[in-house]
């Protein structure tokens, strides 16, 4: 066999051990390509270069040396790592920008022949390698806050504030904004109560049958306008009233005591000014014409008048306005009055439990007297809830052993 067909054989063999691959010596430019790439080798032991036989000498002169059956080329041992196009375009897309790679291919063992890489294999580790450097870059950013994952946990973070009173800075803010809403809860209750409703209990007997003490009621405060006793502590603003309306006969009102102008009172308007008033008999005549009793009941009263006789009339004043009326009979101190003539600018007032009621027939300084416009607090609307005597606010089972469910939002007459 001539070193011909040995070299021959040597290279068909080498051919089924290396991953095929396009290797081109026919023109200048592959030569220069290949030389490219095996730069690293050749670079260092530049005179191996020219003792190494080439094919060329191995064709040119067989015959020169003796034949000797070269020793089989030993390869270096790279597996080469081929990923799939389709694998490496995903990792390009969710890395937009990734790292140049600084990773070289190793370094092939200087042999007498040194064979070129493939230059697939080396195009794939390297796809490989960038995209490995990118998932690496990506884990250590820090992490981002999704819909589907936890916060991340800043816990241990707290020590490199450098002495940042956030914190404290967030509970004082808290605070402010607590302190703000309350103030405008405040705010929004004064102007209800002054300008709308205002809540009384009723403390006394002197308006049965129809208020009872413990009745809780709602006065509406801009059904006769406004005065200076529509706010709290009566403050000296203004004199008279604004937006003043008149009070029609038989509401039942509130007002400020004439004596001091700070106890509130709660009586029914019988006398309008101009009007004159008088009890003859247990009767009340109103501009010399006896109002109209009609008996609806009679009851034994154990409590202040105990062995007496409660008796209910309905009781119609002039225009009209019809109510119940307690009385427990004639012959009692404020049965009969003198006249009574009301003048402009004031009110006639009346309980309408007439032998337990002081009101606008005690003319003495104990009494309440005629009751000028300016007192008039607002009209009473409606109960909204009642207890029995008895019943306290520091005493919880009281509220549902004294309560009177009957008489919860009864419009008052």
């Amino acid at each position: 066999m001539t070193e011909e067909n040995k070299t021959t054989e040597t290279d068909d063999h080498a051919s089924h051990e290396a991953p095929p691959a396009p290797v081109e010596t026919d023109t200048p430019e592959a030569g220069a390509a290949t030389g490219a790439e095996a730069e690293p080798a050749d670079a260092d032991t530049p005179e191996e270069a020219h003792d190494a036989p080439s094919h060329d000498a191995a064709h040119e002169e067989p015959h020169e040396e003796p034949a000797v059956e070269p020793e089989p080329e030993v390869e270096p041992e790279v597996e080469p790592v081929v990923v799939p196009a389709e694998a490496a375009e995903p990792a390009a897309a969710h890395e937009p920008e990734p790292e140049p790679a600084h990773e070289h291919a190793p370094e092939p063992e200087h042999t007498s022949e040194p064979a070129p890489l493939p230059a697939e294999p080396i195009a794939a580790a390297a796809a490989l390698a960038a995209a490995s450097s990118g998932a690496e870059a990506s884990s250590s950013r820090r992490p981002v806050w999704s819909d589907e994952g936890d916060a991340p946990d800043h816990s241990g973070d707290d020590d490199d504030d450098n002495g940042d009173d956030s914190d404290g800075g967030k509970t004082k803010n808290e605070g402010l904004e607590i302190l703000k809403t309350v103030v405008i809860a405040l705010v929004i209750a004064i102007l209800l109560r002054i300008f709308l409703f205002q809540p009384f209990t009723i403390p006394s007997a002197s308006m049965e049958p129809n208020l009872y003490e413990g009745d809780y009621i709602v006065v509406s405060k801009w059904t006769y306008g406004y005065s200076k006793h529509a706010i709290p502590y009566s403050p000296p603003l203004f004199e008279g009233r604004i937006m003043n309306n008149a009070p029609e006969r038989g509401d039942i009102v509130v007002f400020k005591l004439p004596r001091d102008n700070k106890t509130d009172y709660i009586k029914r308007v019988i006398g309008l000014p101009g009007d004159r008033v008088q009890m003859i008999n247990n009767v009340l005549h109103i501009n010399g014409t006896a109002v109209e009793d009609v008996l609806i009941s009679s009851s034994e009263v154990s409590e202040m008048f105990d062995g007496q006789t409660a008796t209910q009339l309905r009781e119609t004043l002039p225009g009209g306005r019809t109510f119940t009326i307690q009385d427990f009979g004639p012959n009692y101190s404020l049965d009969n009055t003198p006249v009574f003539e009301v003048p402009e600018g004031y009110y006639f007032m009346m309980g309408d439990n007439r032998d337990n009621s002081i009101d606008s027939r005690e003319q003495s300084a104990m009494g309440v007297g005629l009751v000028p416009e300016e007192n008039l607090i607002g009209k009473a609307e409606m109960i909204l809830f009642s207890w029995h005597e008895g019943a306290s606010l520091w005493n919880p089972v009281s509220w549902f052993s004294k309560v009177r469910l009957d008489r919860f939002f009864t419009v008052l007459k």
